[in-house]
């Protein structure tokens, strides 16, 4: 990489004692910016730090001196110096005096965008997120310089406070051949932008800091037109944009729903659902975590749908090293130790539940499963070992079992088709089975067509109240399995009868990843608790346990949970402490 920085011009606006100080710091390729507040000691903030650069406070005289050899400060209170990429930023009294200033070093990098080139000469709108101070203009300066330069395109930069080509009438050299059209005021922003597109006949458009509700309207009439976008908004993550109701129409905007009753039975959710509103105004997002390594969602829409149905998508991290080799990695949302993928934004525990109360205490012997067995504690004094071992040990090596639940050898179905099998379901939710056969690994593909299923997977109710169904059914020589209710045991186990692996005299072990939909700590918590309540208590003992009060929601899911043991449970109590008690057999 190659960097022009323009230092000495910025050190001569300093007072003297200031820049005698940082013409002699040992890393002053590294600073960041120069902080002067009225009464205060001068700081310099580096990459790894700040220091102060004097013990004398700053006076009045001091900013301003400053302030004389700056050109004057704009409506955002942002000045600049001519022909270069530095930005010096100001703080007024109530009676509008300057008593603080931010000096901020501008750096032109040649070389900063080879991670996403390959993005850049597609013709696709980009948008880069990130923090402030992670890059992001620096990063738009070069994307506009190789497009003007290298790609030989028509393009105009929308410079709001002369941050991207420097303050004058003459842009920084770092944007190559691209034009700049300055802003008269901030507000003003947008309407340079559709300005631009009107007179100029630009094929790029590149907009610094996307803010307003006014500037992303602006920006969708503009990719909508068939110019390439390239901008940037704060945020450090799409999920920010999405929660932002001003910024969110550039990634599509989210509308709410009402879906039909069989469509909400069919997605077993509820009738109002979040939705992507339109096709997003940036085909690419590139979320830049750091200098070095950015996160890149080459397919918004898809991204943000994915997000929206509260799944995790998989991300695509571009990292560069010392050398300025690129890596490219796919890395898969983030696995818990049961193998649940968390819901966005799952807060942090609270500890809640058995973990929290030392109600449940691991022994030191091994089950005939390779499972640490547990019991439930009635007694406060525990032998040393157990109280050393605790609960979060017994998740840890409960969840160490990796069983396979397909056998290799299976190769046909049920009527001896090849597999993988071809199912086309009737009134359940999709979710709930694609969620089965991926945790379970089953050879089932689910289809859309009736003429291309093997057999059809359908509610006991709607197979009897429609003679349709089940006359092209028998047409066709296509098997028909229902189930009594949608759950996850039944159609778990109606999926297994159908490929043969099913025996009904040995109950399956549960995977706690087909129970737990988010996969959130308190929904793995509260599974972990009734399964070992009943592999360690109900079923060996014969004994009746009532579970720690729980939600309405987790308790469905532990009710269901139960129901794959084939036991019978229920919920008793009031709320808050509304619980649930098994039953054995």
């Amino acid at each position: 990489m190659q960097i022009t920085d323009d230092l000495g011009q910025l050190l001569a606006v300093l007072p003297e004692s200031i820049r005698l100080t940082l013409e002699q710091h040992p890393k002053l390729d590294v600073l960041i910016e120069v902080v002067m507040d009225l009464g205060r000691y001068p700081e310099a903030r580096f990459a790894d730090g700040a220091e102060y650069l004097s013990d004398v406070p700053i006076t009045k005289a001091e900013l301003a001196d400053c302030v004389d050899r700056l050109g004057s400060f704009s409506g955002d209170n942002r000045a600049g110096i001519e022909r270069t990429l530095h930005r010096i930023s100001c703080m007024r009294n109530r009676t509008g005096e300057i008593i603080g200033l931010t000096c901020r070093v501008g750096r032109a990098v040649y070389g900063t965008i080879e991670m996403i080139r390959d993005l850049v000469e597609t013709g696709k709108s980009i948008l880069m997120l990130g923090r402030p101070g992670v890059g992001k203009t620096t990063a738009l300066r070069e994307i506009a310089r190789v497009l003007a330069d290298e790609l030989g395109k028509r393009v105009v930069v929308i410079d709001t406070s002369n941050e991207i080509a420097g303050d004058g009438d003459i842009p920084h050299s770092a944007i190559g051949k691209a034009r700049r059209m300055q802003v008269a005021r901030p507000e003003l922003q947008h309407q340079v932008m559709i300005e631009a597109v009107e007179n100029h006949m630009p094929e790029v458009i590149v907009i610094d800091e996307i803010g307003t509700e006014l500037e992303a309207l602006a920006a969708r009439t503009i990719a909508e037109r068939g110019v390439q976008l390239v901008g940037t908004a704060h945020g450090n993550k799409l999920e920010n944009l999405l929660k932002n109701p001003t910024l969110s129409d550039l990634v599509g905007g989210i509308q709410a729903v009402t879906l039909g009753d069989d469509e909400a039975r069919r997605r077993a959710s509820q009738k109002t659902v979040l939705e992507r509103k339109a096709p997003p105004t940036f085909e690419i997002a590139v979320e830049m975590q750091e200098r070095h390594r950015w996160v890149v969602h080459d397919s918004v829409s898809e991204i943000v749908d994915t997000l929206l149905r509260g799944r995790q998508p998989t991300t695509q991290v571009r990292t560069v090293n010392d050398e300025g080799q690129v890596t490219v990695v796919r890395e898969l949302p983030e696995i818990g130790k049961n193998g649940l993928m968390p819901a966005p934004n799952t807060p942090p525990s609270s500890n809640r539940g058995w973990r929290s109360t030392g109600r449940m205490e691991p022994l030191p012997t091994s089950n005939g499963f390779g499972r640490l067995p547990a019991t439930l504690a009635t007694n406060a004094s525990q032998s040393t070992l157990e109280a050393d071992l605790g609960f979060a040990q017994l998740l840890e090596q409960s969840w160490d079992d990796d069983e396979a639940m397909v056998s290799s050898g299976i190769s046909v179905g049920a009527n001896g088709q090849e597999l993988p099998l071809h199912v086309y379901p009737y009134g359940i939710g999709r979710d709930e089975l694609e969620q089965v056969i991926e945790v379970l690994n089953l050879p089932v593909i689910l289809t859309k067509d009736m003429a291309n299923a093997d057999a059809v997977l359908a509610l006991r109710t709607h197979i009897k109240n429609h003679a349709k169904l089940r006359q092209i059914s028998k047409v066709r020589q296509v098997p028909i399995y229902s189930v009594k209710s949608g759950t996850i045991p039944q159609i778990t186990r109606t999926l297994r009868r159908m490929l043969h692996m099913d025996d009904p005299g040995v109950p399956e072990d549960a995977d706690l990843r087909l129970f737990a939909a988010n996969g959130s700590e308190d929904e793995v918590e509260a599974l972990e608790e009734a399964r070992l309540a009943v592999e360690q208590i109900v079923i060996p003992k014969g004994q009746p346990v009532e579970l720690l009060p729980r939600s309405a929601y987790v308790r469905k899911i532990q009710h269901e949970l139960i129901e794959h043991y084939r036991l019978k449970s229920a919920s008793f109590g009031e709320e808050p402490n509304r619980r649930l008690r098994i039953f054995p057999a």
